[in-house]
This record gives C-alpha cells, structure tokens and sequence, in this order.
C-alpha cells in the first residue's frame, strides 16, 4: 500500500474525513514554501497537493494564477520545485501529490521527471490537462516510480469515462464540485451528491472533493458525502495576504485548524 493508501485507511478506520491542502510551490518564494509544506503537516492536514507554477494555467483562478506568477517572478522551476520538497520530506509526515499541467512534465522527459519526483518523495500525481485517452503512458510511468496517478472527474463526466477514470486511478479520484476555473465560493455547488453517488457506483477509491471550498461549513457538509475536502483558492488568498508578515507559519495554522473545526463529527 502507498502512503496515500494508507492515510485514507486511517481516516476510514477513524470514520473521519480528510482534508487534503493545496499551495503553489515557490509562493511566495521557496523558502518560505519550504515552512508552508512543513507548518500544514503540523496543521494536521492529511494530504498536500503541491502545484508546479506554470505560465499559462488554463484551469486555474485569479487566485492560482497569481500565485503562479508570484512563484515564476520568484524564478521557481519544476526542478527548483522538486528540490524544495526533497529537502523538507523527511520533516512532513503526510502524503504529498504533485499538481501539474502536462507541458513541464513532457519537457524534463516522462522518466527523469517521475525519478526525480520518487526521489523527492512524492506520493502522488495528478496532471490536470491530462485526457484519459493519453494518460496510459504516463500512468505506467507513475506506477513505475511508486507514485499514484491522480485523475479528475467533475459533474458532466458521463458513466463510461468514470468506469475508465477509475480503472487508471490510484489513491483517490479528485471530484470537482463545479465547472469552470478554480477559486473560493460562499456556497457549495448544488448535485453534488448526485455526482459523489454516481462514482460511489463504480469504485472504491477514496474521492477527495473540491473547488469552492473555503470555510468550516463546507468542509462539513464534504465529509457527509466524500472522503476528503480539498481547500485550494482560500489557502493560497491567506498566504498572500500574509507573506510580508512575520506570522506566516501561525496564520496558516490557524486558517487550518478552523477549517478542521468543521470535520469535528464523525463521517455519516
């Protein structure tokens, strides 16, 4: 069993629900990534996905996208990203995914990337601009490498590409709660039960949900549906609120333990 696998046994046994942390490596520079990846494990957060910064993110927020350009500004590379995390994995406890597009992956080379990521200790991947149709290759390459291939589902999937999605899928399947780009919302999106339900049909890979996800009681009414909640966009606008400050590391602690407030009851 991967470290993945094993962290949502430990949640299932437990009857919790995990709650995985998004952040852009390099934002606002990679120092201080190096204490966000650490302070976010001592947060108790049960898995971190780690976004590669990338000039043209198709997928991503206002949010996301500044972060990205806050990290390229900063001259943070795919390879500066994965020496960063090398040096503080033996400090980090939880599972890490890396969160890319396609374009780095296929310019370090599919092999030299998934050594060099197994060599940093990474735990997972997940390629957003990835289709299924061309993800196989890449998928045996992960395998290889003993990291889980991460994929997307989202609400128009038709049943046929979940069966598939979930087929190549290793560690959990990462369901968003909405279309469109990412970033924070006040309420989560309606049908998402209908979407989590569906999945639940045809495999038992642990879903992680997100998009839209910023507040405690978003993450509880996740936890009544899904195996984790996954916070993204309300992160990353709280790093940048506080990156010139002297408390970054307690912010994003707090900011943390009260999203965790709203996993306190036990999975329904």
């Amino acid at each position: 069993m991967s470290r993945i696998d094993d962290t949502f046994a430990e949640l299932r046994a437990k009857e919790q629900t995990g709650l995985v942390a998004y952040v852009t490596a390099g934002d606002p520079d990679l120092t201080r990534s190096a204490l966000i990846l650490e302070t976010l494990d001592q947060a108790e957060v049960d898995i971190i996905e780690v976004g590669i910064p990338f000039s043209d993110p198709l997928a991503d927020g206002p949010v996301i996208q500044r972060a990205s350009e806050r990290a390229l500004s900063a001259g943070t590379t795919l390879k500066s990203s994965l020496e960063m995390i090398e040096t503080v994995r033996e400090r980090i406890v939880c599972p890490l995914v890396l969160f890319t597009y396609v374009n780095p992956v296929l310019a370090m080379g599919a092999a030299e990337f998934m050594t060099r990521a197994a060599d940093a200790g990474v735990d997972g991947l997940l390629v957003l601009d990835l289709p299924i149709e061309e993800a196989e290759e890449l998928r045996e390459v992960a395998i290889t490498a003993n990291i889980d291939p991460i994929f997307l589902l989202s609400p128009t999937t038709t049943h046929e590409r979940i069966e598939r999605t979930a087929e190549l899928g290793r560690g959990f399947l990462y369901a968003i709660s909405r279309l469109g780009v990412t970033g924070a919302r006040d309420a989560m999106a309606e049908g998402v039960s209908g979407m989590v339900d569906r999945i639940r049909l045809v495999t038992q890979l642990p879903i992680a949900l997100g998009f839209g996800i910023s507040k405690p009681e978003h993450v509880r009414e996740i936890g009544k549906l899904a195996d984790a909640a996954v916070v993204g966009s309300g992160l990353v606008s709280r790093i940048a609120e506080v990156t010139t400050g002297e408390d970054l590391a307690g912010e994003i602690h707090r900011y943390v333990r009260w999203l965790k407030s709203g996993l306190d009851c036990p999975q329904v």
